[in-house]
């Protein structure tokens, strides 16, 4: 499930809404909807997005995070690693090959610590 699907999942449950009612309002079918949620498919394209948002009625900050969760829910990611250090492909392709093995709590551990570090100062 990616970041995006989950809350949309979130939302539609909170409000008491089948995956069909919505699907229907939005002019999707159910079953790429289901697979939104669920991560199978892409980040939907702007104009979907903009339709969930107003769908839900969100506004200002939580159409915001919305946009922003759909930015880091691409489930199919290609990391170039080309002219990089080669620290770098090979982390990389540890985490391709071990991420199914971590816990929520590791991948948590992981996720701040890259955001910390890749936001320290390197002057």
């Amino acid at each position: 499930m990616t970041p995006l699907g989950a809350r949309i999942r979130e939302l539609r449950e909170a409000r008491g809404i089948s995956l069909k009612q919505m699907a229907a309002a939005l002019n999707v079918s159910s079953a790429y909807l289901s697979a939104l949620e669920h991560g199978r498919r892409g980040k939907p394209t702007g104009f979907l997005l903009h339709r969930i948002i107003a769908f839900f009625n969100v506004i200002w900050d939580e159409a915001e995070e919305l946009q922003r969760l759909a930015e880091m829910s691409d489930p199919k990611v290609t990391i170039d690693t080309g002219g990089l250090v080669p620290e770098a492909t090979e982390l990389t392709n540890r985490l391709a090959a071990d991420i199914g093995k971590l816990d929520a709590e590791d991948l948590k551990f992981l996720h701040n610590e890259l955001v910390r570090r890749s936001g320290k100062s390197r002057a």
